[in-house]
């Protein structure tokens, strides 16, 4: 069970441990940019200083127990730096190492085995990953990231959840001016899922809307609360949905160790919790946009307005058979015209 407190922290941190050097660098350069305030610490046994830091030798000589921890070192030491982590009390971990149950063929059985390690070394301390890019926090200025990113900070803005680091990449560098708060990445999704993310980032009333890139749904009774729990709160849920094809399904298996299921059922599911689903990264990202800034509709009519007759008949057509309609004007509006 993971302790929500400690997800809190970790998602919002106010110290935060790197360890390794290559992704760890960036975690530090980043969150110094975006103007993050509190203690940063470098843990490499090799390294005299990262980043203008001194590095500590072990997780023994930090000074206390981080809010959050950016571990990109290889698989088998981020089990025994995660272990260590929860021993001393940390928020939790995000974990940048592969080499878990994403891995195939000969090595599944060593994959599956190292992630169990995993588990079981971070006890109730949540970890993200293994296999991810990490984790964005513009909100508080935290960037547990291995790379550069277009990410401003913001006072209120989306959270965007996705299992590829790249496609999420590719989002924080967006110019349609949208305001991405959380941009998070879940890799093998070992022990936090979208789901418990979900729940986090809706106890933040600066998040306005959430969007999703998922492959699978690792489980499906806590996803289906977490959305009811959106719906409830009228926090819109944008939704990209891939592995429609078979081929794509098998991608995804490979690429996070993610059954798909049938595309039908998704579909299905979506509409059930008022998930809107889009098929591109241009729509989810004008999507999430235009649910951040205004929320979502409070009822089916709506307009269009135009100079031209054969856009009008354009716009007619593309509101077919779906759950919404031009409304008749009414009376008044006619004499106000």
């Amino acid at each position: 069970m993971i302790n929500k407190q400690r997800l809190r922290r970790l998602l919002a941190p106010k110290s935060i441990a790197v360890f390794g050097s290559r992704g760890a660098d960036f975690a530090i350069r980043e969150s110094l940019a975006m103007g993050f305030e509190g203690p940063i610490w470098s843990v490499h046994p090799q390294r005299e200083q990262l980043m203008g830091i001194k590095c500590l030798q072990s997780v023994t000589d930090l000074p206390q127990a981080p809010d959050a921890a950016y571990v990109a070192v290889n698989a088998e030491s981020a089990i025994t730096t995660v272990a260590q982590l929860n021993e001393m009390g940390a928020g939790g971990a995000l974990l940048y190492a592969s080499g878990f149950s994403e891995l195939s063929d000969k090595l599944k059985t060593v994959g599956l085995d190292r992630q169990q390690r995993l588990i079981a070394a971070a006890g109730d301390m949540p970890i993200i990953g293994p296999n991810c890019y990490g984790v964005i926090n513009a909100l508080d200025r935290a960037v547990l990231w291995p790379d550069q990113h277009g990410c401003q900070p913001v006072d209120k803005g989306v959270g965007i959840i996705t299992q590829s680091g790249n496609i999420g990449l590719n989002m924080t560098m967006q110019k349609v001016g949208l305001p991405i708060a959380y941009m998070f990445t879940m890799g093998n999704q070992a022990q936090v899922d979208i789901a418990n993310v979900i729940d986090a980032m809706l106890d933040d009333p600066r998040v306005s809307a959430i969007g999703l890139h998922i492959e699978g749904i690792p489980d499906l009774v806590a996803f289906d609360a977490a959305a009811r729990r959106a719906l409830s709160l009228k926090i819109p849920i944008v939704a990209i949905k891939t592995g429609r094809t078979p081929a794509a399904a098998k991608i995804a298996l490979s690429h996070t160790s993610s059954l798909t299921g049938a595309d039908s059922l998704f579909d299905a599911l979506f509409t059930r919790l008022g998930i809107a689903r889009v098929d591109t990264v241009p729509e989810f990202l004008e999507t999430l946009k235009l649910l951040s800034l205004l929320g979502p509709l409070a009822h089916k009519n709506i307009a269009s307005m135009s100079c031209s007759g054969g856009e009008a008949g354009m716009m007619a057509d593309l509101i077919e058979g779906r759950e919404i309609v031009f409304g008749a004007i009414t009376p008044a509006q006619k004499r106000s015209h």
